[in-house]
């Protein structure tokens, strides 16, 4: 039996309940969207879909090796939008107002790592965001970035200082994460 897992950043149970409470009116008026729980919310990397159980010792090795060569970094989070667009959009996302060069380079050095283990690159452009919530059944979710949805600046000033390997179960009342493998990021104070 496969295993859908995805890479991420996780975030701070501070940042994440930030989040929630702020998104509550925008879950208050759009109720066609499948909206994430707090603790579910984070920064993804890489969506793996499903993965033989026989690959994750190869996927894991890959992201220590990917983790090894970052230091930590900050990021701020910040600003509402969705894709594909602010109007209509099928996911509501929270964005990155500083440190998005590193989380870049981070998804750059994470394909990398995978690629030479046999996992095949995504294929577009890594567009860093926190999703919260995804429209159901064909609908769309509600137009964001408007005057209305000012107020999403400053959730949350985070250290980045690891990438998680996660399990991704559906479930009623939304999917179940737990983690498959933490690979933490090299100490900037250790010698190369």
């Amino acid at each position: 039996m496969t295993i859908r897992a995805f890479v991420a950043v996780l975030l701070p149970e501070a940042v994440r309940d930030r989040i929630h409470r702020t998104a509550a009116g925008l879950r208050a008026r759009a109720a066609s969207v499948a909206w994430v729980r707090a603790d579910n919310l984070h920064l993804t990397l890489r969506f793996l879909g499903e993965v033989e159980p026989t690959a994750l010792g190869a996927i894991n090795g890959a992201l220590a090796q990917a983790a090894g060569t970052v230091a930590p970094f900050p990021v701020t989070l910040g600003g509402l939008g969705g894709f594909p667009g602010p109007r209509a959009p099928r996911v509501v996302w929270v964005g990155v107002t500083e440190g998005g060069g590193g989380l870049v380079a981070l998804h750059a050095g994470v394909e990398a790592a995978l690629g030479a283990v046999g996992v095949t690159p995504e294929g577009r452009a890594y567009h860093p965001h926190v999703t919260l919530g995804r429209a159901r059944g064909g609908r769309s979710g509600p137009d964001v970035g408007g005057p209305r949805d000012e107020g999403w600046g400053g959730l949350g000033p985070l250290r980045v200082e690891a990438i998680h390997l996660m399990r991704s179960e559906l479930a009623r009342g939304g999917a179940r994460y737990s983690t498959l493998g933490e690979h933490r990021f090299r100490d900037p104070a250790a010698p190369p």
